[in-house]
Order: structure tokens, then sequence, then C-alpha cells
């Protein structure tokens, strides 16, 4: 591991050169919320908040994208779209970058997706420690405070410096060629540890009352508990909790003709398993007709499903589900909880 120092009167330097040289979208206030946008100065760019409202995944998973285009006449053509343009993503939480690192896995296993990839490939992730805690965010107890790979550079506020990781041969070349920099000291190493160590025992003060790993085998006997209904109750269907989850990545995929009828293009967009229509098949039935059984499905495919793909749960403990839900049942760790205590 290799730590570089950067002092803050220095930052916006930094941060400006490679504005100059890159597109770098990052995290932006607006209207008391925190989200990812184009960054086209340096005092856009905020790094002390604490959790997005839309996750970053939306720069490698777009909620709508070509696919491909497609010609019907004189022959059939189709011709791949696929995005590769490079970019800085700047000022992502390790819980997020956490989300990002099983995306890469579940993108890349059977048959990989090019579109996910390449765009993945082209770019460059500044990740930066959280300076403070989201009310329903339970990160730290997810495994989520930090990571040790999947950025190419990591920031930690020290106080009048930032301590910088390097994490890639191309963040190192980010450092050298647009930044000013220093070797960090064995005493700036340990305050790193300090300030971790303090807003991760902050975090800890939210989560599950038992050891996640015991989640998977908890599901497998909660299938028929009449909390699942109980809760279902109340879901207004809309969606949200797949919407701003750094882990869904569910999609559905449609051909769009042009007027002429001879061509066209193929897109995806975002889809999630709380609407009504997701497991409807072309026949018309619908494997998840109930808002329970929809309700029940998304924590048995973050919990159990994927656990069995990704040897982890499918949730970094952002709590922006928590935060977005309406009717309050979208928190994993009141439903965890509960499953666990009922079970008792």
């Amino acid at each position: 591991m290799e730590l570089q120092l950067i002092e803050k009167s220095d930052h916006d330097q930094f941060v400006q050169n490679l504005i100059s040289n890159y597109q770098v979208e990052g995290v932006k206030r607006k209207d008391g919320s925190f989200l990812y946008g184009s960054i086209k100065a340096p005092e856009e760019l905020c790094l002390d908040f604490d959790c997005t409202a839309i996750p970053p995944r939306k720069y490698f998973l777009p909620p709508k994208e070509t696919l491909l285009q497609f010609a019907l006449t004189p022959d059939l053509e189709a011709t791949p779209v696929i995005e590769n343009d490079p970019f800085i993503l700047f000022g992502v939480h390790p819980y997020d970058i956490k989300a990002i690192n099983q995306m890469d896995r579940v993108f890349a296993r059977g048959v990989p997706d090019p579109h996910y990839l390449k765009r993945r490939e082209a770019a460059l992730i500044i990740g930066v420690d959280p300076a403070t805690v989201a009310p329903r965010s339970f990160w730290a107890d997810m495994g989520a405070s930090t990571v040790s790979e999947g950025f190419d550079l990591m920031l930690t506020d020290v106080g009048e410096d930032f301590i910088v990781e390097i994490g890639t041969n191309k963040g190192r070349t980010l450092l050298e060629e647009y930044a000013k920099t220093r070797p960090a000291t064995r005493d700036d190493a340990r305050e790193r540890v300090k300030i971790r160590s303090r807003i991760s025992h902050i975090c800890k003060k939210r989560g599950f009352a038992f050891p996640k790993r015991e989640i998977p085998k908890l599901l497998e006997h909660s299938w028929k508990e009449p909390l699942w209904e109980e809760r279902a109750g109340k879901c207004l269907s809309c969606g949200t909790c797949n919407l701003v989850c750094p882990t869904c990545y569910c999609f559905d995929v449609q051909d769009d003709m042009d007027l002429d009828l001879a061509h066209g293009e193929r897109t995806r967009r975002w889809d999630g398993c709380l609407l009504h229509d997701f497991a409807t098949v072309a026949t018309g039935e619908n494997f998840r007709e109930t808002r329970a059984s929809r309700y029940r499905h998304r924590f048995y495919r973050k919990g159990l499903y994927l656990f069995k793909i990704l040897d982890d749960m499918a949730c970094v403990g952002c709590g922006r589900c928590a935060s977005g839900c309406l009717p309050d049942i979208a928190d994993p760790v009141n439903l965890f909880n509960k499953l666990r205590e009922e079970e008792k």
C-alpha cells in the first residue's frame, strides 16, 4: 500500500488539472441533496457528503442506453453501440465501490456484457472516505467501511491534508502528472486509521443484531413468515428501492422501430422487481403478481440468491432504500432483525 499526501491548498489545482484533461463526474450539492453530475470547476465538487441520492452505477449501467442499431432492408444489418469514452468518477464512498466491485463480477460472468465492461474499463475512480454518516446507513455492519480494490485513488480527509492511497498504476500516473504530493509519514498513516475507525464506529451504532452471514440461513426458513404479507400491505410498488440501490442491475430490453419501418434500435432500461409487470411473461402470466411475493423476492435476492454467487450479501449498507421508501418498509436492518426476533 502506497500513501501520498496532498495539502488542501493544492487540492483545487489538482481537480482543475483533471477537469482540463478529462471528463470529470463527481458529487454536487443540490437542494439539500447530494447528486452525481458533471464537474466544471473545483468548487462544484463536494467531498464531505454523507450519501448521494442515486448511486454511481448510472455511469456503468445507464437508466436507458442503446445496445445496437439495426436495418431490415436491403439486408438485415445490426451494429453494436458501445460507449467507452474515458472519464473520472471523483468522490465515491467505499460502500459504493464495493457495490461496483460486485457488479463487475456479475457482468463479467457467463456471457460478459461489453456495454458495462467497456464503460467500467474507461473509468478512473477516485474514492473518498466518508466524513459523516447518513441517518439510515449501516455500511460498517456490511464490511464496507473500507475497500482494498476497485479504485485508482482513495482520499481520506485528515484535517489540513488529504492522504491518498494509490490503488492502480493509472492512479499513480494521475498524481504524478496533475497533483503536487509528498510521501505520507507513519504518523499520517496512523491518523488515517484513527479517522476511519472513528467514522466506522459511528456507523456501527445502527446494524444487524446478529452476524450478517447468518442471513441466508435465516431466509431459508422464513418463506412463509406472515411478516412478508404484513409489510407488503404498505408497499406502493413504486420501485424506488430498486432505482436507488447500488447493487440492483435488472433491466428490460426492447426494439424500437423508426417510422420508416426499416430501421430501429435495441435499447435497455432499468427495471425493478418491485414493479408489478417485472415478472410478467409474453403470454400474460405474472409469476409474482402479489405485492407480498415481489417484496419478499427483493430480500431473498439480496440476502440469499446473490449470496450464492458473490459469497456476500448484495447489499452494502448505504441506506438509500430505507431513506427513499415512503411507507418505511424497505430497510434491511429492520426487516432482518424482525425476522430473527420472530424466529426465536
